[in-house]
């Protein structure tokens, strides 16, 4: 076949590199669903979910299946049009920046010399979904709600990005797979610690995962900004939360603890055993720690994670400077 040129066939295992990397994360983010539910019954001594299959194996295909036949309603009040494309927005943002994440040297879905600029473009893109629910779905609960997101994710944002340039100067590129191999001798949670830990807040913010899940508080806003959603409008919702911590994790694994290097494992083991690591402490603080109230969020972003992020990218400065002489 004349048209199987060298090019194509590079093209061709580029699009199946990208499309497994997305059913993985898919798959993991569904899966994580379940996970969170038994190991919040063993952090609270009680019974998780058990009964559909041995030990609740099966839980997922139930909820997969009750999902789907639900009744996708739409109410009558709402705008139609941007009540339907939230939750594609907030399934497709953070997948996407998956796509930029090396899980090894020759995995990954698009090897980008902009890769952390196209992850922050990705992030920001995410809150548009929560706006488009909450006032899409002309109800004052997820208006509130959505009101709540956009302040908190252009709070955190700042710092979001700002943890990522002490990173950025030391390996001297925006790409992925190029910060990976200059931690080949030191991994950046030692120099970039403080950038690790503001990285780390900033990103549950982003997933709106607790504590920070100040959209979408039961006690206050009767579930926020997807109150209106039924069906599988709903479960975009629900399983891009889960699309996002996997992200999240893997981004936090190849920034600061050196991706998939590590030694006797291959490559891909290591990658994967770091990445679950950072989705179990998801789960733990959500099992451990209250949630502030939304005045004590904005403040503790504003005058803790940013101050502490300033500084971190002066004293990277310094250091390279000096080590410049």
């Amino acid at each position: 076949m004349s048209w199987l040129t060298p090019e194509v066939i590079d093209v061709i295992i580029a699009v199946v590199k990208a499309l497994v990397i997305l059913l993985v994360v898919v798959g993991c983010g569904a899966f994580m669903s379940f996970g969170e539910r038994r190991l919040l019954g063993l952090f609270q001594n009680r019974y998780g979910p058990n009964r559909v299959g041995w030990g609740g194996s099966l839980q997922l295909v139930a909820d997969m299946i009750k999902m789907f036949f639900k009744e996708d309603w739409t109410p009558p009040f709402t705008d139609r049009v941007i009540f339907t494309l939230a939750p594609m927005i907030a399934f497709t943002s953070l997948l996407l920046a998956m796509a930029i994440v090396p899980v090894t040297s020759t995995w990954m879905g698009a090897d980008l010399n902009i890769g952390l600029l196209f992850f922050l473009m990705m992030a920001g893109l995410a809150v548009y979904a929560v706006l488009f629910a909450g006032w899409s779905s002309n109800n004052k609960y997820s208006l509130l709600g959505a009101m709540r997101a956009s302040a908190q994710t252009l709070s955190y944002e700042v710092f979001l990005g700002l943890s990522l340039m002490g990173v950025v100067a030391q390996a001297g590129s925006f790409n992925m797979v190029d910060i990976v191999n200059s931690q080949q001798h030191v991994w950046n949670i030692i120099p970039q610690f403080f950038g690790f830990v503001t990285f780390a807040i900033a990103g549950v913010a982003v997933c709106h995962r607790h504590p920070f899940d100040q959209p979408e508080a039961e006690q206050e806003l009767a579930d926020g900004y997807h109150i209106e959603y039924a069906g599988m409008k709903f479960g975009l919702f629900f399983v891009g939360e889960y699309v996002g911590i996997v992200t999240v994790s893997s981004l936090i694994v190849t920034l600061f603890f050196g991706g998939w290097n590590g030694p006797w494992l291959p490559p891909i083991f290591w990658f994967a055993i770091k990445t679950a690591f950072f989705m179990m402490m998801f789960i733990l603080i959500r099992a451990a720690l209250p949630r502030p109230r939304y005045d004590q969020v904005m403040s503790f972003g504003w005058k803790v994670c940013l101050p502490l992020t300033l500084l971190n990218l002066l004293a990277t400065a310094a250091v390279i400077l000096y080590n410049a002489q």
